[in-house]
Parts: structure tokens; sequence; C-alpha cells
């Protein structure tokens, strides 16, 4: 492979104004788009040795046989353009957004004669002012069926408003008090239109507003001795007052803001959305996000900004972020062009916004574990991983009994390695298997050692014991290893062949170890040694998510979208999962045998001090004196715990 491409532009060629620029593949499609304050700098990024890129970002460039760019004003301009460009190319290196579409919305259809309120999943209705979604559809009409009790405006459809406008006869809801519209021939469309205002404008926010105005008015009228109209105040009120007791305070009741918690790995994200007038929520919006080049952190806040009020969504006051992206002042800048006033874009850091960040943050972690769930219990995703996963890698057959590797220590020391098996996509958790490593030199040496132990197993017959039954038939059977049988049919005094399980004998298809080109080549040693070339092997690297194969320069890249990928990372995760446990039950244990060995000392007083010291390794620093301190402790047990531990 060349280090350098072809279409690589001069130096000077490259402008360093603010602007927009483009990759293309040979047929001209758009590959990624991307802005910049200085192209010049950002594109000399992509230009490096090959061999210095992100394997994803190389991936791009070495599909790509162009780039083009375009100058802009202002680095304000470059987001707009970069947006319209993802929208009209849609870009397969760009990330992939996935809203959930389960959510209903509230719409109001400002751009009709006489607006309605009606509940929709449709969000391009030309002019419409949405609220929501909401996570029911009965919450939707719950809420409007309190809303038009307090703002009577028009519910009927299209064709029934239209009908009754004609005939002068009112629409079948109107009939029965639940339409408010001109068509119900109770208001004209001036006086439905002003209602209409109050009902946007008390669903924007305005709680304060209409609550004080509608008792200020109850109570003139009451005062007036105008008790219908008192009455009619008060249920309004009360409708009011009813649909604020659906949303509790989050925020102070005058702040109005959009709140983003994100959860990410190195494969998707998920966005959770929460709209808040009022200091209520009013509304929550999740957001898949799959990506294709590296992104996180404050770049993937800054596109899920960019996305978000590039979809005509109503820009608040205040918008709240777990971390703020480069360009939040240009960000600003454009969201103020959207908007017409100020917004500021902050971090959560302390109070309410704080508590509310972190229940965003673990809707979202949620979010991201069932988007993994729904792909696991999928079987036709399953059935694809696994045939990729064959394409890719140049297997044979489909890889249906997959084995993972893991190595885990602490500073070198507790080694100790790990064992999951997968087969047909899914866990058998019943196989998994750990391992302790005594001497080791480095995580190549420790992978070695574990792969010639577990496949030592498949050049196994199954192990056979003999035992004598001296008992009558039913009786135990006791073979050597310790393990201990029945037999109905024994007879006394006979010598009785019992075959044990075998453990391990059944071959995988595929050998995962969890790291990059070294740990497969010491797992390819392992597997020439044990005489088992015929066994798959690759490895995954955790950083940039590379598949690497033995005696390869370069690894195998699978598509960030890809099941096969997806179905490698869930196996690495969870062999790294069990190798922690195993690692934590060990040295618990550890830390247990070394207590456990002082005279006197039983385990509530070996609580009691790990509690008090926190690790055996404080308590082996403090001196007798130090130890005495402790409840529980006396002077003479204290002098033996200072005494052994110094020994050991």
């Amino acid at each position: 492979m060349a280090d350098v491409l072809p279409y690589k532009p001069t130096q000077g060629e490259i402008p360093t104004d603010p602007g927009v620029y483009r990759f293309r593949d040979a047929e001209g499609r758009v590959l990624y788009v991307g802005k910049a304050k200085n192209l010049r700098q950002r594109l000399s990024n992509y230009f490096a040795p090959l061999r210095t890129l992100h394997e994803r970002t190389r991936r791009m460039v070495t599909t790509a046989s162009s780039v083009e760019w375009t100058v802009v004003p202002t680095d304000v301009d470059s987001l707009q353009l970069e947006y319209m460009w993802i929208k009209e190319y849609d870009p397969p290196f760009n990330v992939r957004y996935k809203d959930d579409k389960s959510y209903p919305f509230m719409a109001v259809t400002l751009g009709d004669e006489a607006p309605r309120v009606l509940v929709t999943r449709n969000r391009k209705i030309p002019r419409a002012r949405y609220f929501g979604p909401y996570p029911k559809v009965w919450a939707v009409h719950e809420t409007i069926d309190l809303m038009i009790k307090a703002f009577p405006i028009r519910t009927c459809s299209d064709a029934s408003y239209k009908r009754a406008m004609a005939t002068g006869r009112p629409c079948f809801p109107g009939q029965i008090g639940k339409c408010g519209g001109p068509c119900s021939m109770k208001v004209t469309i001036e006086e439905h239109r002003a209602m209409v205002d109050d009902f946007v404008a008390f669903m924007a926010g305005g709680d304060e507003r209409f609550t004080k105005e509608l008792t200020k008015r109850m109570l003139s009228a009451s005062a007036a001795m105008d008790y219908e109209a008192a009455a009619k105040y008060r249920d309004q009120l009360a409708s009011i007052q009813a649909v604020l007791g659906k949303s509790s305070l989050v925020l102070p009741s005058d702040e109005d803001a959009d709140l983003f918690g994100i959860a990410e790995d190195e494969l998707a994200a998920t966005v959770q959305h929460f709209v808040i007038r009022g200091g209520r929520v009013r509304g929550v919006r999740a957001t898949t996000i799959e990506k294709e080049i590296d992104i996180s952190g404050a770049d993937l806040v800054e596109q899920v900004l960019q996305r978000t009020y590039g979809e005509g969504v109503d820009v608040p006051r205040r918008i709240l972020v777990p971390s703020l992206p480069d360009d939040a002042a240009e960000l600003e800048e454009w969201l103020r062009e959207r908007r017409g006033r100020k917004v500021e874009i902050a971090v959560a850091q302390r109070g309410q916004r704080a508590e509310l960040m972190r229940n965003a943050t673990l809707n979202a972690t949620q979010a991201l574990i069932r988007h993994k769930t729904r792909r696991t219990s999928d079987y036709v995703a399953r059935t694809q991983a696994l045939t990729d996963l064959q394409d890719a890698l140049g297997l044979e057959t489909a890889p249906l009994r997959i084995e993972c590797f893991d190595i885990s220590h602490l500073g070198g020391t507790n080694v100790v390695a790990s064992m999951v098996v997968f087969e047909d996509g899914l866990p058998r958790k019943d196989q998994y298997r750990s391992f302790n490593i005594a001497e080791t030199t480095d995580d190549t040496d420790s992978m070695y050692q574990v792969l010639m132990r577990r496949l030592a197993y498949l050049d196994r017959p199954e192990e056979a014991d003999a035992a004598i039954v001296d008992a009558s038939p039913g009786s135990v059977i006791e073979v050597s290893g310790g393990e201990v049988r029945t037999d109905p049919l024994a007879v006394d005094g006979e010598v009785v062949t019992v075959r044990k399980k075998p453990r391990f004998s059944y071959p995988p298809q595929l050998l995962l170890v969890d790291g990059g080109k070294p740990q497969v080549e010491a797992a390819a040693r392992a597997l020439r040694d044990a005489g088992h070339t015929e066994i798959g092997l690759c490895g995954i690297a955790k950083r940039l998510e590379e598949v690497w194969l033995p005696g390869e320069d370069f690894p195998v890249i699978l598509p960030r979208t890809s099941e096969a990928l997806y179905l490698l990372q869930r196996l690495r995760d969870e062999a790294h999962r069990f190798a922690i446990i195993h690692q934590r039950k060990r040295r618990r244990r550890d830390i247990t045998t070394v207590l456990d060995e002082v005279p006197g000392l039983g385990a509530s007083r070996i609580k009691v001090l790990l509690k008090h010291f926190g690790s055996v390794t404080a308590l082996r620093g403090a001196s007798a004196e130090d130890i005495q301190q402790v409840p529980g402790i006396g002077p003479t047990l204290a002098q033996s715990i200072h005494t052994h531990l110094a020994t050991r």
C-alpha cells in the first residue's frame, strides 16, 4: 500500500479559511462531509502517512478518490453548510442517526385556518407546532382532554371542519363538547385563533402567567357575583393544575432548557433529549447513533446539537450538555440566528441540573443496553454476524462455536485469564472457564500458556476410573478425583468402570483473543505447537476495534454497523468482565488467607481491620500501636498481626 494518497492536494493549494470539505469516491458519491475553521490545517490530518492514521479514517481516505472544499465567510456558515450537505448526500462515513419512532407527539396545525390539536408521529406537517414526544399514546390523549377544558380549541378532522363550515351545522365532536373550533358554531375564527395562541403559549412553558391570570379572573367574577363565570374560570384553572400535576418541577419554574444525556461505546451512542419548559419535562426524545468514523465526547455533542436544531426544532434559552464542544461559541451564534435571541450552551455541573443530567445519562445508558440486547436476540442478525465473520476471516465454515480469551492482572501481579464460549452467537455460561497463571513475563506469554493448557484437552480421550462396589444396588460409587456417582444396577463386589464427561473436548471453529498483533502471534504459536492449526484465529484491539489475523501486517476493518464486529465486541467485553470477576475473587481469597494465619484473628476482626485500613498493604505499613487503635484489637493481638505481616 502506498503511503501517500494520489489525490493529495499540494500544501499551498488548500486555503486557510473556514469552510466545508467533501471526500468523494471514483463514482462521485460523497463519502464524508466535515467542516473546519482552517481547511489547510484540518485536511493535512487526512493526508498524513497512512500508517499513522486511525484505521477507520485510513479506510475512508483510501476508498475516496478526490477531495473538494468550499470556503465560507464565517465558522457559523460552515456549521450550516455542513448540516445541509449531510442531509443532502447522506454520506456513509458520517455518523448515522436512528430516531425512536415509537414515541407520539402532540401537534397544533398552525398553518390551518382554524388550527387543531392532534396526536401524531408525523413530524412533517407544514407549519405545525410539536410538543413531546410522550412515552405513551394515552398520555398525549389525556393531556389533550385536560387542555381543551382550559383552552377549547378544535380537535375534529379537516373533513368534519369543512362539512360543518359549509352546512352551518356543528361537527359531531362539537355537539358532544369535544371540539371548540369555529365548526362548533360557538366562536369566531379570530376568537379561536386567540385561544390557540394561548394553548401553544401554555404548552411552551407559560404556566405562571395563565394560573395567575385565571385566578385573578375567578376572584374578580366572584366579587362581582358573576358565579357562572367564576365557575368557568375555576374549572379551567383545575384543568391547568391537573396538567401541571402530571409533571413535577425539575428546574426553577421560569427556566426553559433542553438537556442532552449521552451514553456511548466504540460502535454506537444513545442520546436522551429532555425538553424542559417552565421547569417541567414536557417531552423526551431518544436517538441511537451508529458510528463509522471514530467520534466521541465533545465532537459527538456538537454533531447532536447541529442535527437536532437543524430540523426546525424550537431552540430554548439554555442547552445543557455533558461536555462543551470545541466550537461552542460558533454553535451559540448559529442557534441565536435560529431563535432570534441569545442562546447559552452550558455543562450541567451542580444542583438540580446535575441531578437531571445524571437521570438523562442513566436513561441513555439503559437505552444503549436495550439497543445491544435487541441485536443479540435477533436470530437473523446473529446468523448474519456468523456469515460475515466467515467471509471476513476466510474461514471454511461459519464459526458456530467461538472461544474468547482475555488476560487480566494488577500491575503484573495476580495474573488470571478467562475463557468465554459463544455458540450460535449466544453465550454458553456453563462452559466459561478461568485460569490462574503462576509465572509470566508479559501478556503474550500468559496468552500462550493459557491456550496451551486449553488446547491440551482436545487430545485427551474420555477419562475412566474403576471402583469396587461393596454395597447393595443403588449405592454410592466413589471414583478418583473426588467424584461421586450412583449406579442402580451395581452388584456387590463388581468392578465398575465410570467414564467422566470429557472437559473442553469440543473444538471451536474460531479462537478470539483480546489484543492486537502481539497477542495474536502468541496465540498462533500455541496453535502450531499444539498441532491444531485447523482452528481459526483472530484478535480484536479495543482502542481502534481492529481485527487482527496471524501473519498479517494490516488489520481487517469491519464496518462499524456490522453485526460481525458487534459479536466480536460482545465476546471481548464478556471475557474481560469474567476475568475481572475471577481476579477480584482471587484477591479477596489471598487477602483473607494472609490474615487467617494470625492466631486469634477471626473473620469479624479481619473485616474490621480491612474496613479501618482499607487494604492489607496499608495494614502492613501500620505499627503495632496503630493497629491497637482498632476496636477489638488488644496489645498482644496487635503485636502478633504486626509481626506476622512483617515476615510475609
